[in-house]
């Protein structure tokens, strides 16, 4: 994985530290070229990877990468699933069979047999298996080498000690996506001993990380005990604890930390992403000499 990963919540509205700020963002990206010109911003700062949900909109961002192949030669996505309001609105407008024609890929009829015969049997990880190849539709042709499960799914999974079907997604993605599994959480430290206890070795993992300790399940001595100790790659997000850190001192405080492999966040302008590349960048070869 890149060391810098740009994430979507501004593209969606989603704002952890004002209301007034989210109907902003909804404004400004109401279009899809508004989109994708952050998103080449992010590219021209050095950031080749997307990590973002299933939202409807995002196919017509795929629709767009496919489409110039040369210049997106080596953007890559992360897919994040799944995105939950898609399918309540979807089934609002269409019901559920036009819900199931519009989002299950492939023969629709063996795809619907699939998961007819997965309720009756209560055979959930085809039940899942089908609902990871419907989010999946979108991506074809875009280079998905890591493709996440979100937390809402991943902690209630660890809240009902569902692990066998934690264990389920990574195998099957890397079976038919030739993909790595990745697992969103708010609580990195018992996620990271679950997946080593379900055989997954060195998971992928991305959760709060962050100064304030801000959707820190447990809190953050935890958290770094768990960074300094256990065999894992973290992806840390929400680095500025929603707002309460200062960017400068936020991210020296992670890249100061053992094991973090990327450090994903969203922004609206090019100059907020370079500020932002650049003060990663500035403390990684600060540690880095440091360390020499």
């Amino acid at each position: 994985m890149e060391r810098i990963l740009f994430g979507d919540n501004q593209f969606f509205a989603v704002n952890h530290i004002s209301d007034e700020k989210s109907r902003a963002q909804s404004i400004k990206f109401k279009d899809d070229a508004a989109i994708i010109k952050v998103l080449d911003d992010a590219m021209s700062c050095g950031i080749n990877t997307f990590m973002c949900t299933t939202h409807d909109r995002i196919a017509n961002i795929c629709d767009i990468v496919r489409a110039n192949p040369e210049k997106y030669k080596d953007f890559k996505i992360f897919p994040c699933m799944p995105y939950a309001h898609k399918y309540a609105n979807a089934v609002t407008e269409l019901g559920i069979a036009g819900t199931l024609k519009q989002y299950v890929p492939g023969n629709f009829f063996g795809s619907l047999f699939k998961g007819g015969m997965a309720y009756l049997s209560k055979d959930y990880e085809s039940i899942m298996e089908l609902m990871i190849d419907a989010e999946m539709k979108m991506f074809k042709g875009i280079n998905t080498p890591v493709i996440f499960v979100q937390n809402v799914i991943t902690d209630l999974l660890l809240g009902l000690r569902a692990y066998d079907i934690l264990a389920a997604f990574h195998a099957y993605v890397k079976k038919k996506y030739n993909a790595e599994a990745g697992f969103i959480t708010m609580n990195m430290p018992m996620l990271v001993d679950v997946l080593h206890k379900a055989g997954i070795e060195n998971p992928i993992v991305c959760a709060s990380i962050n100064k304030a300790g801000f959707r820190m399940s447990g809190g953050k001595e935890i958290y770094e005990e768990t960074l300094k100790t256990k065999k894992f790659r973290a992806i840390a997000m929400q680095v500025l604890g929603g707002g309460a850190i200062h960017p400068k001192e936020a991210i020296e405080y992670v890249c100061n930390l053992p094991n973090i492999e990327s450090i994903l966040f969203g922004a609206s302008s090019k100059g907020n992403i370079d500020n932002t590349a650049s003060n990663i960048r500035f403390f990684d070869n600060q540690k880095q000499g440091t360390a020499a």
